[in-house]
């Protein structure tokens, strides 16, 4: 009986002094945990940019004028030498003050005097023709007759041909002096006094074929010659142009894949590098910072279906891939921190955090390359606080 009663308060005591072992025992810090696996690593280059139609075309007036309003809408299609896109009418005249008008009348009646004079000219040459005619008549009937010279004859026939000299003179003497009465006249025509009717119309045609991106100018008015009306394009045709600091554009080389992000479609559509820009410009960022920038030029790999929605000067984000590996063993970069000049993560074994040195090779924003250190299917520790130390015990979050 003495026997049983001892082995009961040994086993208490085995107990309490476990149970006491346990209390004081530290809890596993909880983390976040992930699987290092195998895939692409793609090294990137990001930058802004917008979509561009390739060959935009505007429509000009050719000439000065009064422009209907234009009744083409955006996204209206034209067909080049078909589709109107504008009529023009001349411009009305101008409005004449009182100076200008005394001197205009002024003007009228000296036009009207001086076309008065050169119809008196043009019939005083018709009746000294009239008269020439009827001496060459009588002359060549003498003549004729044998009782003049040759040369009283020649000599009628000279004047004759002086008389018509002189109608004719007299003739074009009065088609200017009405040409002058008539712009005389002209300078007279105030605005609205001219009807619409009587006014010669230009069509303005589209000259190439496609969709209308821009008006220009919309409202009917007078505009003067070479004023951009509409600009048409081909919204079929388009390339991004994508902004990106010098320093990271001269890594960039025609061919280059790239994806294009954040364009309002639900997948990233891929493009690819035509042209890197020889000339860079100056920009100041919002920071107030002036940058050196380039543009680059891409074009769509994927058809239209996939980025059908985007048009002219749409806003789009792209990751131009300069770098990669094919399935390449990889750990997300917030698992890796650096250990005395040495990239390092913590694995998990045996729910205990075990620090590791890593051989690194590419890297972007989001995963890096392992060339050394773990294994595929091993347990990594993400984002390691202070509290995470080598051998101490973790449990997943």
């Amino acid at each position: 009986m003495k026997k049983i009663k001892l082995y009961i308060k040994i086993a208490l005591g085995v107990v309490a002094v476990g149970l006491l072992v346990f209390a004081f025992m530290p809890n596993p810090v909880l983390v976040d945990m992930a699987t290092v696996s195998r895939g692409d690593v793609l090294v990137t280059l990001d930058g802004e940019g917008k979509t561009k139609i390739h060959d935009i075309y505007v429509v000009y007036s050719p000439i000065e004028g009064r422009v209907t309003r234009i009744e083409a809408e955006q996204g209206d299609t034209v067909t080049a030498g078909d589709t109107v896109i504008a009529n023009m009418l001349p411009a009305d005249p101008r409005f004449v003050d009182s100076r200008s008008e005394i001197q205009a009348q002024a003007d009228i009646d000296g036009a009207e005097a001086a076309l008065g004079f050169e119809v008196a000219q043009l019939e005083r040459a018709e009746a000294e023709l009239a008269f020439a005619n009827s001496e060459l008549e009588r002359a060549q009937t003498l003549y004729n007759n044998g009782n003049v010279s040759i040369a009283r004859l020649e000599q009628a026939e000279l004047i004759v041909r002086l008389r018509e000299t002189e109608l004719n003179t007299a003739q074009s003497g009065m088609e200017v002096a009405q040409s002058n009465l008539a712009s005389a006249r002209a300078r007279l025509v105030q605005p609205g006094s001219t009807s619409s009717e009587d006014s010669s119309s230009l069509m303005v045609r589209a000259t190439v074929s496609g969709k209308v991106l821009r008006i220009l100018h919309k409202s009917e008015g007078v505009i003067p010659a070479g004023t951009p009306l509409v600009e048409v394009g081909n919204p079929e045709e388009l390339e991004i142009v994508i902004e990106m600091l010098s320093r990271d554009a001269v890594k960039v080389e025609p061919g280059d894949m790239a994806l294009i992000k954040r364009w309002g479609g639900d997948e990233d559509v891929s493009a690819q590098v035509r042209v890197v820009s020889p000339s860079g410009f100056t920009k100041i960022s919002a920071l107030g910072v002036e940058e050196q920038r380039v543009n680059i030029y891409l074009d769509f790999v994927d058809g239209r279906d996939k980025w059908r929605g985007l048009g002219d000067a749409f806003r789009v984000e792209a990751s131009i891939i300069v770098d990669q590996a094919g399935n390449a063993l990889n750990v997300p970069i917030s698992a890796l921190f650096r250990y005395e000049g040495n990239w390092s993560v913590f694995a998990v074994e045996d729910d205990t955090a075990v620090r590791r040195e890593v051989q690194i090779g590419r890297m972007n924003d989001q995963i890096a390359e392992v060339l050394g250190g773990l294994d595929e299917g091993a347990r990594i520790i993400l984002h390691p606080g202070a509290e995470v130390e080598d051998g101490i015990g973790v449990a997943e979050r």
